[in-house]
């Protein structure tokens, strides 16, 4: 696709910069990390300031400000060399401990700019959850510069979270894959369950991404890539990212420690039946190729694996969560005895308490019905489209 060829989007940062009175007047809280740039690729945080907005504060979700974190890791909370501005840690940090942090920063409203991939666990929407419920108990105004959905809005995939197994990693009722923006989710998130834990809705103001349309993936927009996250360097990624991450509940490797993180998965006992095997699903827009190699860190590090390499033919037809799905039921029926679940606190099945794949799909039925070597598939099927599943008031583009 040529550039002439794609959609002229305007990121909900690039109209607050062009239009500064859109964050509202008092002192201003950005949550946002290196993704937080306009479309020339300048950081957010020191544009909004030449353009007149009062930032007082900065405010980090997990990988820190400056995205060098790994998964479940944060940066060291410091003044922003960039602007100077205090640097505030929000990542495991909710309830009390939240309120408290923006009561302390003195912010009159936060903005929110973060670019998300469109997957439940993936944690900066609740990162803006538990800021929306701190928000409405401290009476901080709410406002979300809205970025596009990288994997497009036309498409939902896999169950609605059980409230039961609500993690970081899922708080609330939504898909695996949602296909919502951040400021839809939020518009969702403010109508349901924040005045459930904060007694009233926060007051919030959602700053379109104007031009984008629901059919639009990453590569569609125009925009700049700039990976969300160590192990997200490339729309790629993103795309077989809310199937493949499930295999962090497993004791395969997802790829961590290679320059394919999740558009590879392996493990010491896999042979030359894996992909054959996969081959024989005929899954749609996939092919699957047999592979070898030694990640650097994360699972099995140093070690040879074998496993396969996700290939993408069709990203209209390809369905992540299913397709990871039917691998993890062949890995159960090829590899009974080697294959395993991981608990929560990353060691062997069972430990933590509870498997981490369980928090990962929203309750433990994909577990169970790949133990009983059920078939899992029809587990997959989404409650509706977005418009369907979240409510067509919730959408905010065609």
């Amino acid at each position: 696709m040529s550039t002439d060829d794609r959609a002229a989007v305007t990121t909900g940062i690039a109209r607050l910069h062009a239009s500064p009175g859109l964050a509202g007047p008092g002192r201003i809280g950005l949550v946002t990390n290196h993704t937080g740039v306009l479309p020339d690729l300048r950081p957010a945080a020191p544009a909004l300031l030449d353009a007149g907005v009062r930032l007082v504060a900065l405010f980090g979700p997990e990988h820190g400000l400056h995205g060098t974190g790994q998964a479940g890791e944060n940066e060291a909370a410091q003044a922003d060399p960039a602007t100077g501005l205090p640097v505030h840690d929000t990542y495991r940090c909710d309830g009390e401990r939240l309120d408290q942090l923006l009561l302390d920063s003195g912010v009159d409203a936060l903005v929110y700019d973060l670019q998300d991939i469109g997957a439940r666990f993936y944690t900066y929407v609740w990162t803006m959850f538990d800021l929306l419920v701190s928000a409405a108990r401290t009476g901080v105004r709410f406002v979300v510069a809205d970025r596009p959905n990288p994997l497009g809005g036309l498409v939902s995939e896999g169950p609605l979270l059980d409230p039961g197994w609500a993690s970081f990693v899922g708080r609330a009722p939504m898909p695996v894959r949602h296909g919502l923006t951040c400021g839809e989710a939020a518009r969702l998130l403010n109508a349901s369950l924040v005045p459930q834990m904060a007694g009233t809705a926060a007051d919030l103001t959602v700053v379109e991404a104007a031009g984008w349309q629901r059919a639009s993936d990453a590569e569609a927009t125009g925009l700049p890539w700039v990976a969300p996250s160590p192990n997200i360097p490339t729309p790629a990624t993103a795309t077989v990212y809310p199937g493949t991450c499930l295999f962090e509940g497993t004791n395969l490797s997802e790829g961590r420690g290679t320059t394919q993180p999740f558009e590879i998965v392996g493990a010491p006992y896999i042979d030359a039946r894996f992909a054959p095997a996969l081959a024989e699903l005929a899954l749609p827009g996939v092919h699957f190729r047999d592979l070898r190699y030694v990640p650097t860190f994360h699972k099995h590090a140093g070690r040879p694996l074998r496993g396969v390499q996700l290939h993408i033919t069709d990203r209209e037809a390809f369905a992540p969560v299913r397709t990871a799905v039917a691998m993890l039921a062949t890995l159960r029926r090829l590899y009974p005895h080697e294959f395993a679940w991981r608990g929560t606190d990353g060691g062997a099945e069972g430990t933590g308490h509870r498997h981490f794949v369980d928090l990962l799909w929203g309750s433990d039925r994909l577990r169970r019905t790949v133990d009983a070597g059920d078939d899992p598939l029809p587990l997959c099927d989404p409650p509706g489209p977005p418009g369907r599943w979240a409510g067509d008031d919730v959408l905010l583009y065609a």
